[in-house]
């Protein structure tokens, strides 16, 4: 039982993709990539006023996460031991997607492009899914202040773009995981399933499950957000 060489836990605010990234990363001994956003001085003010902000928000952290990936991927010699991520690069193009103005996105997306040319790409993602009830329990419940003002708006756009995105990718398999309420990190049960899952063999494209490994879809090829062009 092994994992892919190179894994992206990834997922909305409050998702819980820290805790799984790391439950993983203490099972499989993988080298661990936490994201650091604790530290972006925009960030407080950005939940606040969100026009006025968004734009010095999405650039610091992209930045940021282009210096740290940067630094904990050119070594190549990572992979034979494996990596496990709790964020793609990606991340920084959708989440300024819902922010930006038009105009603020096309010159965004021009640096992002540049940024992103010589990373290497995931063997799989997945995708940590709950309703939008459950990630405001999860943001709730681990107190930063300067998520109070998360709205609930914010955060189903924050999954469509997701969604939309993921459609677009045909060579690298994406699993999009339902866990509902289900707290991986006390149910061992839940964990269980979950790793059984991801150290199964998936083909390229979008697959669907639900936390107990059912499809939460309809149909196998169904679009799961309206498309966009990227």
């Amino acid at each position: 039982m092994s994992l892919p060489p190179f894994l992206v836990i990834e997922g909305n605010i409050g998702a819980g993709k820290t805790t799984l990234s790391t439950r993983l990363s203490q099972q499989f001994n993988r080298r661990l990539i936490l994201e650091e956003f604790e530290d972006n001085p925009f960030l407080p003010l950005f939940y606040q006023e969100p026009d006025r902000y968004a734009f010095p928000v999405e650039l610091f952290f992209m930045a940021e996460r282009h210096k740290q990936l940067q630094h904990e991927l050119a070594n190549r010699e990572l992979f034979t031991q494996g990596t496990i991520a709790d964020y793609l690069f990606i991340k920084t193009l959708l989440f300024a997607r819902t922010s930006l103005t038009q105009q603020e996105f096309r010159l965004f997306g021009r640096l992002f492009r540049a940024m992103d040319a010589h990373f290497p790409k995931p063997d799989l993602i997945v995708y940590l899914r709950r309703p939008i009830e459950a990630l405001q329990e999860n943001i709730a419940r681990r107190g930063r202040s300067y998520e109070g003002n998360i709205q609930n708006d914010y955060l189903l756009s924050v999954e469509r773009a997701y969604l939309s995105y993921f459609n677009t990718l045909k060579e690298i398999p994406v699993v999009i995981l339902d866990v509902g309420y289900t707290d991986f990190a006390a149910s061992d049960s839940a964990y269980g399933d979950i790793v059984a899952l991801l150290t199964a063999p998936h083909g390229p494209g979008v697959h669907r499950y639900s936390v107990e490994d059912q499809p939460i879809f309809p149909k196998e090829g169904q679009d799961i957000a309206r498309t966009t062009s990227w």
